[in-house]
């Protein structure tokens, strides 16, 4: 199976080659285009319960697609906002995802919940993240361009902007400065990330998107 990612880093899409043989695990609604050889099969993502939990709790949609082919085609996968897409290849190791930066993933991937803690929350993270471990590819999207960023000590995120990071690295929430500079600078509540390890951020926010349009609306 051969991918590449297209149109990046505005509007990236992933354009998958499948043989026969091959399979894809993808997000629920990300397929915007596929050839008729290909088919699609579609099931709890993890199980009923696990489906539900990570829909309420994750943010991510109770199904998920399996696509296969008999012969050879193609499906293009996509994300609701505009943005860059990011490929990662697991050799064993963990990444987190924030919830809805998930797209696709080979069959060897295994996708779990796990708890973020109330850091998270208060950050406007979220109280779970998408836990994804084993071997194989996993494809995640942002709102904007993708940076990645290796951790040593402490580094401040502000909310909304990060969407992945490694097991070791740790988040807090907190202040960007003092009562009256957090609030009245415009900041508010930031991420406190502790490494070693590395994270993954998106150049934009919907919540900053949010403000933006509803300070122009009146």
């Amino acid at each position: 199976m051969e991918a590449e990612i297209r149109n990046r880093p505005a509007f990236a899409n992933i354009r998958v080659t499948l043989k026969q043989g091959d399979r894809l695990i993808a997000e629920s609604g990300a397929m915007a285009s596929m050839s008729s050889t290909v088919e699609m099969s579609t099931r709890f993502n993890g199980g009923f319960f696990s489906g539900v939990l990570r829909r309420v709790f994750g943010g991510e949609s109770l199904f998920i697609n399996e696509f296969t082919t008999r012969s050879s085609g193609e499906i293009v996968l996509t994300q609701p906002t505009p943005g860059d897409i990011e490929c990662i290849e697991l050799k064993g190791n963990t990444l987190y995802l924030q919830p809805g930066a998930f797209i696709a993933c080979d069959p060897t991937v295994s996708l779990g919940m796990g708890w973020a803690g109330f850091a998270s929350f208060i950050g406007g993270e979220g109280l779970f993240r998408l836990k994804v471990s084993g071997q194989g590819r996993v494809w995640f999207g942002a709102y904007g361009g993708i940076f990645a960023r290796e951790i040593e000590g402490e580094y401040v995120v502000d909310s909304g902007h990060l969407i992945a990071y490694e097991p070791s690295i740790h988040l807090r929430a907190g202040m960007a400065g003092g009562i009256f500079s957090s609030f009245f600078g415009g900041e508010g509540l930031v991420t406190r990330v502790t490494g070693p390890g590395r994270i993954y951020m998106q150049s934009r926010s919907i919540e900053g998107l949010a403000a933006w349009t509803n300070a122009h609306l009146w």
